[in-house]
């Protein structure tokens, strides 16, 4: 196993073996899995009923800060927040909401890389809840079928829209376009500022963070050199 892959897998998958608190987890921004984790339970309520709930306990969390709620401004933000987290910014939790892909013959009989780059997104960091602000780059090399550019995209919001860690973030978008491209050629590049990072904690409005990941022809030198000199240039 190469260096890189030791790595990602220890930060995703190994934290049981080095008994990690809470905080340092948070801290230190580590993921304990591929898979976002979910409760078995976790879509036995309809979106409705959860809006209710989550709009009952941002109430209770305003409250508790001491804001007063019978104010113009602030008595609909309770109701606000919880559709906005079930209808917007978490609404990738739900499989219901997964882009449905069609794949089109390759008539073209194109056989180079494709990258669609620089394709925005917004998440939230799961230690935190906030917002993770960033942008994705993905390229593919057809096995003989292809997929519309939008749907890159569409699938790319899919996995933000939910509590993240940057490396799943990868991983997701990468396992994703694989199963369903039929191919195991792709790669994945993503730049993202945390504001975990920016605005809490160390502060630093500086820095941001880069993941990457390169399957099948892409870890050749030559190929992975063709992808990454096409997102940088302008």
């Amino acid at each position: 196993m190469k260096q890189k892959e030791i790595l990602l897998n220890s930060l995703l998958i190994d934290t049981e073996n080095f008994h990690f608190t809470d905080d340092e987890i948070g801290d230190n921004h580590i993921a304990t899995s591929i898979e976002t984790p979910m409760r078995s339970d976790a879509f036995d309520l309809s979106d409705a009923e959860k809006i209710k709930k989550i709009e009952g306990h941002f109430r209770e969390i305003m409250l508790t800060l001491g804001l007063d709620l019978t104010d113009d401004s602030l008595k609909g933000t309770p109701k606000r927040v919880a559709k906005m987290y079930i209808e917007e910014i978490f609404s990738g939790l739900n499989p219901k909401n997964e882009p449905q892909v069609a794949l089109f013959e390759n008539k073209f009989g194109y056989n180079e890389m494709l990258i669609e780059k620089n394709i925005s997104f917004y998440s939230n960091c799961e230690h935190h809840f906030v917002p993770i602000v960033g942008k994705t780059h993905i390229a593919y090399i057809s096995s003989g079928k292809v997929i519309g550019l939008s749907k890159l995209n569409r699938i790319v919001q899919y996995y933000a829209k939910r509590p993240q860690v940057q490396e799943r973030l990868t991983m997701q978008i990468a396992k994703h376009l694989q199963r369903v491209l039929e191919t195991e050629h792709v790669a994945i590049y993503i730049d993202a500022k945390h504001l975990c990072v920016s605005s809490r904690g160390v502060k630093d409005d500086a820095t941001s963070t880069i993941t990457s990941f390169y399957g099948g022809k892409f870890q050749e030198e030559a190929t992975k050199k063709e992808f990454l000199g096409g997102i940088q240039s302008v």
